[in-house]
């Protein structure tokens, strides 16, 4: 049990950064497979939904230029960045690269 409780501890916040536009067909292409690991990897990762449109700001600090972009962070900063349609694995695989 206690180790249990260490592992929790040093465990990262992960955090997937989904910039998206209502209006762009490849990121509702996206969607379903972000939403599918969101309930597959129950709660190891958070998914903070950035929309272009209304937080402009967000996308500049990130240079996205391009949609979708997917931006994985831990504590230590951005570990992965993908623009594009991207797979399930390849996520899966920045997702365990940082500690999700």
């Amino acid at each position: 049990m206690r180790r249990a409780w260490q592992l929790a501890l040093n465990r990262m916040t992960v955090t997937l950064k989904d910039f998206y536009a209502d209006w762009c067909g490849p990121c509702k292409t996206q969607d379903p497979i972000l939403e599918e690991l969101e309930e597959d990897w129950e709660g190891r990762f958070e998914v903070e939904k950035v929309n272009v449109d209304e937080q402009q700001d967000l996308a500049n600090e990130y240079q996205v230029r391009s949609l979708p972009t997917l931006i994985i962070e831990n504590d230590d900063g951005i570990v992965e960045r993908f623009v594009g349609v991207t797979q399930r694995e390849d996520i899966e695989d920045a997702l365990e690269s940082a500690g999700a």
